[in-house]
């Protein structure tokens, strides 16, 4: 399945490109007056091969949770019961995820790649959902977040002793992710968000940032929910050492996220392969998103044309892997919730963007004169 996903992932397409930069240019309006949404626009008509590219509606959150063995490292203050109590909350809409959601009309899909602890009782989850003919009727339904129960191991390995995963478990978490693009895109999604649930993450994505991009632990480490400066001390160390015992090749992707990534890193991966091969947008969210977006550029250098980044996590590492990318942030609220808070929070700015070409008038047909 990756060698497929990744054997489709095309370039942009230059004619739709140049179509989408000639519209602008008729369109009432001064030449380059909508700035980075000009730019935007056009990226997504060159990945939909048309202008204008279709409307970035109806909109998908998947939200992939998994638990960290590096958490018995101490990198982080909260307990990691709290991933499986945060799905609950996400599956009772109370999280800030579900009221930006709410807000934007977009569905929620939560999928268990690999939580440690029990989840929730609850609403009943659909474990069929990957092996299913065809869509649940509920798939895209705003107004009930659904859980997919996919694990692949509960919680990786400790990366600051061995291997957080083997090669066959980070493949797994990766192909899970290109299915669960399949599946909201059968059923209807124009873009994917993407959002991650996992106590201890940014350890894993501060590392992978690392082995992505070069850059040096401590400037691919932050502090996450927001640790004491001892602790945050101890967290690049743990980075800089798990980093130099696996020594992990850049130019070995699922390499890379067997040592020192984590199932939602790797299953984001997926995702983005996965929309990437299917010509649809995948909006990203904070660190997490974009260490994995990082795997996924690894893998298929073209899947960056499907990649736009939602906002400027306030977690250093974000900012090194969207250089890395070449990628500009929508917005710079200082956010590092995850979630997928902040590719919520840019979704309007997106649809914003393509929509101008589909409604804006021309100068000849408004008959406005041109300069």
């Amino acid at each position: 399945m990756l060698e497929t996903t990744i054997a489709a992932i095309r370039p942009a397409d230059e004619a739709a490109m140049a179509a989408a930069r000639e519209l602008h240019g008729r369109l009432t309006k001064p030449a380059g007056s909508l700035g980075a949404l000009e730019d935007l626009s056009v990226r997504l008509a060159g990945l939909a091969g048309a202008c204008p590219p279709p409307l970035p509606e109806p909109a998908a959150v998947a939200i992939f949770a998994g638990d960290h063995g590096v958490h018995a490292q101490g990198v982080s203050p909260w307990p990691q019961e709290v991933t499986a109590q945060m799905i609950g909350n996400f599956l009772a809409g109370g999280a800030v995820v579900n009221a930006f959601a709410r807000q934007a009309g977009a569905s929620v899909t939560v999928v268990d790649v690999g939580v440690a602890t029990p989840l929730p009782t609850g609403p009943v989850p659909d474990p069929a959902v990957l092996d299913a003919a065809g869509p649940a009727p509920a798939v895209l339904d705003p107004a009930v977040p659904r859980l997919v129960v996919a694990s692949v191991r509960r919680g990786t390995r400790d990366l600051a002793v061995t291997a957080a995963l083997t090669r066959d478990e980070a493949l797994a978490a990766v192909q899970t992710g290109i299915r669960i693009a399949d599946e909201l895109i059968d059923a209807g999604a124009r873009i994917l968000l993407t959002g991650d649930m996992g106590i201890g993450n940014t350890t894993p994505a501060a590392a992978l940032i690392a082995a992505f991009t070069g850059a040096d632990a401590l400037d691919a480490t932050g502090r996450g929910t927001g640790v004491d400066d001892p602790t945050y001390a101890h967290k690049v160390a743990v980075v800089r050492a798990a980093l130099a015992r696996h020594a992990p090749d850049p130019g070995d992707p699922l390499g890379v996220l067997a040592a020192v990534g984590g199932l939602e890193h790797a299953a984001l991966a997926g995702l983005i392969l996965g929309a990437a091969a299917r010509r649809t947008p995948v909006l990203l969210d904070g660190v997490i998103a974009v260490s994995a977006a990082l795997a996924a550029a690894a893998f298929a250098p073209d899947a960056v044309g499907a990649m736009v980044a939602g906002h400027r996590s306030a977690e250093p590492g974000a900012t090194v892997a969207l250089r890395h990318l070449g990628l500009d942030p929508l917005v710079d609220l200082g956010l590092r919730l995850g979630e997928g808070t902040g590719a919520l929070l840019a979704l309007p700015v997106v649809t914003g963007a393509v929509r101008v070409l589909h409604e804006v008038a021309t100068f000849d047909s408004a008959g406005v004169a041109e300069k």
